[in-house]
């Protein structure tokens, strides 16, 4: 590891005095070095989550202490490959390096995470930020992998051409972080006494982009020899999985097992939750008093968040898979397989990685094409980010598929179940190339630019990083349905029991509350695509939140029942009470449902306006209702038949 100390040329350099404070470390580096895994390593739950004031881009930063007890603050900025930004992500991580964002701390050193098997296209970001005259660390990640291949890196040497510490890293080991630390610990004394000021961003563009891959190629021929690198795997790997043929048949192969298993792994647990709401239920309905605590709490909350929190196993094993597909550095070689699918409907594979957030939720997806150069491309990506199926929709469709699709096993292996959720995943996504084909034919074409993405190499999975992935998950879920929705479900509760039935009354007491007196009047709009008054009150919750429409139904028909709970046993209660019809139209309408407002407020910001908000709000309930209505005609000429 290099010892050669610091950083930049004192003469250059503009230094102030400053209390001793707690230093702040930034994390920079090109996407898929490694940094985002070693700024786990390095803070493990003691980070959080927000956006650059103004943006809706994140921002993760964390806490983390060396072995000499002394404490660090650490900035994970957004992956870039150069400070010439082209993309809003990059221009985030210029402005804060130099220390020229409003609101933001400059930071007190910037650790470069390179790529050990990639040196050559990594070394031009380190160049460029050495100009700006900062304290500098360069992390050499992935040596491991390098010397599995025979690629040799002399550390030293590479520190004394750079004239910074240099110190490898093994971010996906426990104590592939100790050197960098060690450096940290070092550099203590100066980090906490200094203030480090940037050069102006004009020392960046006074070296021509020739230049300075002249100078990448002098480093790499001195510090690095790669005449023993003996291929590897991933190369032959990619020979099978980016065939012309083969590789798009992998690939539909793959998320079809995924739907499989969404359903197949899913039942014990999901049988476990709801076992365990329903005993809840039961207890509480025998001890309570009948009365209006008794029926908040019943009806109202378990009838509601009970219902949904049933899903999430389903979700946690979809997303099981996806982290599974990124870590392993398959996403990736998918885009270049959809790149010229894509780009027969004016996109290019560019906008796969958004798109593919979107499976968890329409935000990040959003925020993701921020990624994407051309204007026009990205914003035809952020319109059409919400057809993809969302995690939210996921609840909606395992109720309405149990309830009415048998649990049958078609050729033997093949659920009947995950093979109708697949098709409905399928349909969102070829409804999202239509309307981007649309989009291009209407907004004016763009010439297609080459798809230019960098193929990480193929690694197993990391426990580690699996396991934190889905306890985010698992948190964003928990929270959604502890917050949001059971603040709505307590909201329905109230309107769907008061005011009470009246003297007489011949329907349960929910028929003349006022929620049912807006699902009667909304569902002479949605009664000829076969919605009842029940459906058309579960639509108005989820505009807040798509899932909330599973709990809606729960409380509402656990309000329509006389004197028995409800509880989680909404499955017997719809497939009783809808046609096969209905239940058909229900699932085309979440297909092409219009957006939760969260949504709409992101597309707002990112957009700069109302315009675009609006449009995709109501081209998304043109889509949903012609698509029901299609739906339930069909549906009802074949049961008629």
């Amino acid at each position: 590891m290099g010892a050669v100390e610091n950083i930049a040329s004192p003469v250059t350099q503009k230094t102030t005095s400053k209390p001793t404070a707690t230093p702040m470390v930034a994390l920079l580096g090109n996407p898929n070095c490694g940094k985002t895994a070693l700024f786990n390593r390095l803070t493990g739950a003691r980070q959080k989550v927000a956006n650059y004031a103004g943006v809706t881009i994140e921002r993760k930063e964390g806490s983390f202490s060396s072995p000499a007890g002394r404490a660090f603050r650490v900035l994970d900025l957004p992956g870039a490959y150069s400070l010439s930004a082209h993309t809003p992500d990059e221009a985030i991580t210029r402005d804060v390096v130099a220390g020229v964002r409003a609101g933001e701390r400059s930071p007190d050193v910037i650790v470069c995470v390179v790529d050990a098997t990639n040196l050559r296209l990594n070394l031009r970001l380190v160049l460029e930020i050495k100009r700006l005259g900062l304290p500098m660390v360069l992390a050499l990640n992935m040596v491991d992998v390098a010397a599995k291949r025979g690629i040799v890196i002399d550390a030293d040497k590479l520190a004394t051409e750079l004239g910074m510490t240099v110190v490898e890293t093994v971010a996906v080991q426990g104590g592939g972080e100790k050197s960098l630390l060690r450096a940290l610990d070092e550099m203590w004394p100066a980090l906490t006494t200094t203030a480090a000021t940037a050069r102006p961003l004009s020392a960046i563009d006074a070296v021509s982009v020739e230049d300075t891959q002249r100078e990448v190629r002098r480093i790499l021929s001195i510090v690095s020899n790669d005449a023993g690198d003996r291929g590897n795997l991933t190369e032959k790997i990619d020979n099978v999985v980016l065939h012309p043929l083969l590789g798009p048949l992998i690939l539909t192969v793959l998320m079809f097992l995924v739907f499989q298993a969404v359903f197949s792994w899913a039942n014990a647990p999901m049988d476990l939750i709801k076992n365990s709401v329903d005993g809840l239920g039961q207890w509480l309905t025998t001890q309570m008093a009948d009365g209006v605590l008794r029926s908040l709490l019943v009806e109202g909350i378990l009838g509601g968040v009970g219902s949904v929190l049933v899903f999430l196993p389903q979700i946690l094993i979809l997303f099981f898979f996806i982290l599974i597909l990124e870590d392993c550095g398959y996403l990736p070689r998918a885009a270049f397989l959809l790149d010229r699918l894509m780009g027969g409907v004016g996109l290019s594979g560019r906008a796969f990685i958004p798109l593919l957030s979107s499976f968890a939720c329409a935000i990040p997806g959003i925020m993701a094409a921020r990624t994407i150069q051309n204007p026009r491309d990205r914003l035809v990506t952020i319109m059409i980010a919400p057809l993809m199926t969302c995690s939210a929709r996921l609840p909606i469709y395992a109720l309405i598929i149990a309830a009415f699709i048998p649990e049958r096993q078609l050729a033997g292996f093949v659920s009947l179940q995950g093979l109708v959720l697949f098709v409905l995943y399928f349909a969102g996504i070829a409804a999202a190339m239509a309307v981007a084909y649309f989009m291009k034919r209407t907004m004016g074409g763009s010439h297609q630019q080459p798809l230019m993405l960098e193929l990480p190499a193929y690694h197993w999975p990391h426990l580690r990083n699996l396991a934190l992935g889905l306890w985010e998950r698992a948190k964003i879920f928990l929270s959604r349905v502890g917050t949001i929705i059971l603040t709505l479900m307590v909201l329905l509760w109230f309107l769907s029991s008061f005011p009470g039935a009246p003297e007489g009354a011949s329907h349960p007491a929910i028929y003349y509350s006022l929620a049912g007196m807006l699902g009667r009047g909304l569902e002479v709009v949605f009664a000829p695509i076969g919605f009842n008054w029940q459906i058309c009150i579960a639509l108005v919750p989820g505009l807040a939140a798509r899932e909330v429409a599973v709990g809606a139904l729960g409380t509402v028909y656990a309000l329509s029942q006389t004197g028995e709970a409800l509880a989680t046993s909404l499955q017997p209660i719809i497939a009783a009470s809808w046609a096969l019809p209905t239940a058909l139209s229900l699932l085309a309408w979440y297909v092409f449902a219009p957006q939760c407002m969260s949504t709409l407020s992101v597309v707002k910001r990112e957009t700069n306006g109302w315009r675009y908000p609006l449009l995709m709000a109501g081209y998304m309930f043109g889509l949903a209702y012609a698509a029901s209505f299609i739906t339930y005609r069909v549906a009802l000429l074949f049961a008629g038949a």
